[in-house]
């Protein structure tokens, strides 16, 4: 159906139209133009920095956020964070953990427990790091309200619930170049730059940029830890009992339990479509006053739980590992050992799915999850001392309140990777090279959880997928890798789904490095503005003295 012509009405950077465009809810909402030097689209804690990036350097911009939280896992559950060496941690991404430092030097912040009981556990670095004023473990509302105070502070517009239309005709280019973009609500959203800064692609996928999905096979970029490992046994993720995966115990013709792939897990060393696993990173209290008691999902069945009872069975008795302590008697809790948070298998259609799939896919983790923890603490087949401490435990009350106290964000590990001017590979990550024109650094091992849950040779059950290797040294993340081919697109910068392998993603993949690259692809927009050139020609001593004078941190002992 033709739409009928309009005249608009230009008010600032918006024009507001005289047709009413469907909302993706089914609202009628008035639709716009909406116009900015740059367009970032995303709400991660990436979308925000690269904001307060564009603001600083004096550019226009527009944050278009299809979530109503900002922050992503950083405001999402994902509170013991993933350091690695905090020293390459610089620019505002050091300005995240530092605004944190200030938030819990503040008496009113320790609201369930004393500062002094609280400790000092980090992940491979104090919590709270007095030399250097940082703070790495936190609370998700904490996190929040720093990615709304620097929204707030730099006058930043965001426009949230806005859902890129990924039809043909949602992204509009000109000459090589994303002219526009519209979202379900009808809106419109044009700019000289665009930043995708979702953890799925979307908007580089719409605009034409090539990319991959799953894991590459080791003979594609000369790597060992790629595609399938089957012998791989790095962390604690694995079946280290022989447990059957039948529902009676030794029985093929009984039919495999819930949970466990019919199909095997592949050659080693070779590619398939494949991600690591998802889950919710779970906001926990102890305190009585401060704690829920799982609740019981709809459509609950212990059936689906039958392994975690054999594995209870066998002896096993690490549940609370990953129980990671942040203040006030909580906890980041994150997947551990065989059976647990980690919904295998179950989320290999994700990147490309549509909204109404993923959002069942989404539904479906939380009702596992959901499920799982009831079951630890409810079904007569946990052991007597795990039920009793689980009991101890429930949703933190006042975390997630406007979501029933479960994370907004499930953690997307891996989804959509582009293949860009320059791919960062293992031996990259590793710290094994020196990378072309670097824009930050990592130093997080490589890391992948596990892909499948398969019955072995033998008749038992096996996951695979899990690889933890650590780097010589931090390394360096090339410019490169956030740009796609020129031909591609002229004026899309992509630091979330940057281009690099499965593997060497596992290290580059997480949240300080995320900020750090939102940061850096901003600078390189504005830069590539002022300079009226694509960000591909941008000339990268321009863009290295901007970041240098904005301390990012770009490589060792510069």
């Amino acid at each position: 159906m033709r739409r009928k012509t309009f005249l608009p009405i230009l008010l600032g950077s918006v024009i507001l139209t005289s047709f009413s465009a469907p909302h993706h809810s089914g609202e009628n909402r008035r639709a716009a133009v909406r116009r900015a030097d740059v367009i970032i689209y995303g709400g991660t804690s990436a979308a925000v920095t690269a904001a307060v990036q564009v603001k600083k350097m004096g550019k226009s911009v527009i944050v278009v956020s299809p979530d109503k939280h900002l922050g992503g896992l950083s405001s999402g559950g994902l509170g013991f964070t993933d350091t690695g060496n905090k020293e390459v941690i610089g620019g505002l991404s050091r300005e995240f953990y530092q605004r944190l430092y200030q938030h819990y030097q503040q008496d009113a912040s320790w609201k369930w427990q004393k500062r002094e009981e609280y400790g000092n556990k980090g992940q491979g670095t104090p919590a709270i790091d007095g030399n250097a004023r940082t703070m790495w473990i936190f609370e998700p509302h904490a996190a929040e309200k720093v990615f709304e105070d620097f929204i707030r502070e730099n006058q930043i517009t965001v426009y949230r619930d806005e859902w890129l239309d990924r039809a043909a005709s949602g992204v509009q280019k000109r000459n090589g170049a994303i002219r526009q973009f519209r979202t379900l609500s009808g809106n419109v959203y044009e700019g000289q730059m665009f930043i995708d800064a979702t953890y799925e692609g979307d908007l580089m996928a719409a605009a034409g940029v090539k990319y991959h999905v799953g894991r590459e096979a080791n003979s594609v970029y000369g790597e060992t830890w790629n595609g399938v490992q089957p012998d791989a046994r790095h962390h604690g993720h694995f079946f280290k009992a022989q447990i059957s995966p039948y529902k009676v115990p030794g029985d093929p013709k009984s039919g495999l339990l819930p949970e466990v792939s019919a199909t095997g897990p592949g050659e080693k060393g070779m590619g398939d479509n494949k991600i690591q696993a998802y889950c919710f990173r779970m906001c926990l209290s102890n305190h009585p006053d401060n704690r829920i008691p799982f609740p019981k999902p709809d459509g609950y069945d212990p059936a689906r739980y039958e392994l975690m009872a054999r594995v209870f069975a066998s002896g096993w008795r690490e549940t609370y590992n990953k129980f990671d302590p942040i203040p006030n008697r909580k906890t980041d809790t994150n997947n551990h050992g065989p059976f647990s948070t980690d919904y295998l298998g179950k989320n290999y259609d994700y990147p490309e799915a549509t909204y109404e799939r993923r959002k069942a896919i989404i539904k479906d983790h939380e009702r596992y999850q959901k499920g799982l923890m009831y079951f630890l603490q409810n079904d007569p087949s946990i052991p007597a001392d795990v039920q009793t401490e689980m009991k101890k435990w429930g949703l933190a009350k006042d975390e997630f309140t406007d979501n029933g106290n479960w994370p907004h964000q499930i953690y997307v590990r891996e989804a959509r990777r582009m293949l860009g001017m320059f791919v960062m590979k293992e031996a990259d990550a590793l710290g094994k090279t020196n990378v072309p024109n670097p824009v930050g650094m990592g130093s997080y091992a490589l890391d992948a959880h596990n892909a499948q849950r398969y019955v072995t040779k033998d008749g038992y059950v096996q996951n695979e997928g899990d690889i933890g290797v650590h780097p010589d040294r931090p390394y360096s993340i090339a410019y490169g890798s956030i740009l796609p081919k020129e031909q591609e697109c002229r004026n899309l910068l992509v630091p979330v789904c940057v281009s690099s392998s499965h593997i060497a993603y596992g290290s580059i993949r997480m949240e300080p490095v995320f900020m750090i690259l939102g940061q850096s692809a901003a600078t390189a927009a504005v830069l590539a503005i002022e300079n009226n050139v694509t960000p591909q020609q941008l000339p990268y001593e321009k863009l290295r003295a901007v970041l240098l004078k904005d301390g990012q941190r770009l490589e060792l002992q510069q």
